[in-house]
């Protein structure tokens, strides 16, 4: 790689907002203080593009400098961790419901309304054979959920992952992956990831395993068909509707991607429950594990 093409790249993440990144990576904010959050790392203090770690003793700008701090990674690893968890600055404002250029002007943000995409069942095969192909997922777990639209296609072609919530499956989001040429990975406007997530599972299994996206939990499952798998839409150490499964008794376990990111949010999110387990993937992510035998 270039010093161009790191340049590059490194514009293209650095000015994402402090607190969409905070949020992907887990970290929580003061409920009295909203410029402080807290973090597997210590707490932080975030100023417009600026953050302070108190316990460390550190600060920094932009997101990149942030994602170095938190991971104790170095600017390639950190841009690409950026890249990975967000496609665009737009896909990053549409995750979080953050401010709109309509916000600005005094109208409600579009973003705080959800707007699921519309299904488009003439670019279905093209999301079917991107998952069986591509990303190795069995047509036997797909199909159904195919059926069920908990996966269905939107006009661009995107694979959509239905985020729903409580025992009648409301909808509350989506997380949208790009199957063209182009890598990209986003949410649908308005998603509410505190609310609830994807899934996948045996029913009446009392076995759940946490994963950092759709398809990882897909893949997972196809591994061990005896669990439910959840996706928890980005590295998160304490969403709001762990501790109500925790109190059902379900035997959970964080199988968070295998580096620097999941591991630390493992740890945090075990610090906070310790009755969680690590289950670490024996490779990158759980899809990795499916391509690395080459389906």
């Amino acid at each position: 790689m270039t010093f161009d093409d790191m340049r590059r790249r490194g514009a293209a993440v650095r000015d994402i907002p402090l607190p969409h990144v905070l949020t992907c990576w887990g970290a929580s904010r003061d409920r009295r203080d909203k410029r402080q959050w807290r973090t597997a790392v210590g707490p932080l203090s975030v100023t417009g593009s600026k953050f302070m770690s108190w316990h460390r003793q550190v600060g920094g700008g932009g997101a990149i400098d942030l994602v170095m701090h938190l991971g104790e990674m170095d600017y390639l690893e950190a841009v690409m961790w950026l890249e990975k968890h967000f496609s665009s600055h737009t896909a990053v404002l549409s995750a979080s419901g953050g401010p709109t250029p309509s916000a600005s002007s005094g109208k409600q943000p579009e973003s705080r309304v959800l707007q699921l995409p519309v299904p488009d069942h003439d670019k279905l095969e093209q999301v079917r054979r991107y998952l069986i192909y591509q990303r190795c997922l069995e047509a036997s777990i797909l199909e159904p959920l195919l059926a069920a639209e908990k996966i269905y296609a939107d006009g661009r072609g995107n694979a959509v992952f239905l985020m729903v919530a409580g025992k009648a499956n409301r909808p509350i989001g989506a997380e949208l992956r790009g199957t063209a040429h182009r890598v990209w990975r986003g949410m649908a406007p308005g998603s509410r990831k505190d609310s609830g997530y994807f899934w996948v599972g045996a029913n009446g299994s009392t076995r759940i395993v946490l994963c950092e996206s759709a398809i990882d939990a897909i893949s997972c499952f196809q591994r061990n068909r005896a669990c439910i798998c959840i996706s928890t839409a980005g590295v998160r150490a304490n969403p709001c509707w762990l501790s109500g499964l925790i109190a059902r008794s379900f035997e959970i376990h964080c199988g968070f991607d295998a580096d620097p990111p999941g591991d630390r949010s493992a740890i945090a999110m075990i610090a906070q429950h310790p009755s969680i387990q690590r289950l670490r993937p024996p490779a990158h992510d759980w899809n990795d594990v499916l391509r690395d035998g080459s389906c």
